[in-house]
């Protein structure tokens, strides 16, 4: 009992970390490029771009996946029972990639952060890029973040990696 109890712990932080990333992301100034959004919470493809703010969406029968780029570019795929997010703000580029049981997000906010958030096996992650930072996150679970400040991690492996560069 004691590890579910830790797990949807785990899931409401996750959640709400999500929540505030957006919040923070989409929360653009007055004059600021206009946000691109892409929700696909079924099988089905959006996609949408004006004045440099651009996204997409793709979700498998079973899946979801949104998309939004405010001044950035944001794209997220999910396979059948997947859920995939992605913010990009500021120039940056976000990319989410889900398969079965999986919760990628990619958050990149500044000039060329950049983050590539693909997973395969279940589990909850999320990978956060500033301006100058790449983050990875690869189908074997490996982690890489550099160039600049960045982090990622999986709640379900508590596997992941930081740079303060």
């Amino acid at each position: 009992m004691a590890s579910h109890v830790g797990q949807r712990s785990m899931v409401m932080l996750f959640g709400a970390s999500i929540a505030t990333a957006g919040a923070v992301a989409l929360a653009a100034p007055a004059g600021a490029a206009p946000t691109a959004g892409c929700p696909s919470p079924g099988a089905g493809t959006v996609a949408t771009s004006a004045d440099g703010s651009s996204c997409s969406a793709t979700a498998a029968p079973g899946g979801a996946a949104a998309a939004y780029g405010t001044d950035g570019t944001a794209t997220a795929n999910a396979g059948a029972s997947g859920l995939a997010l992605a913010i990009a703000s500021g120039g940056g580029t976000a990319t989410s990639t889900a398969q079965s049981l999986l919760g990628p997000a990619a958050i990149a906010m500044g000039p060329g952060a950049s983050v590539d958030a693909t997973a395969i096996d279940p589990g909850l992650s999320i990978a956060v890029a500033m301006s100058g930072a790449k983050v990875t996150t690869d189908s074997a679970n490996q982690f890489s973040c550099s160039g600049g400040v960045a982090f990622a991690g999986d709640l379900l492996t508590l596997r992941g990696c930081i740079s303060t560069q």
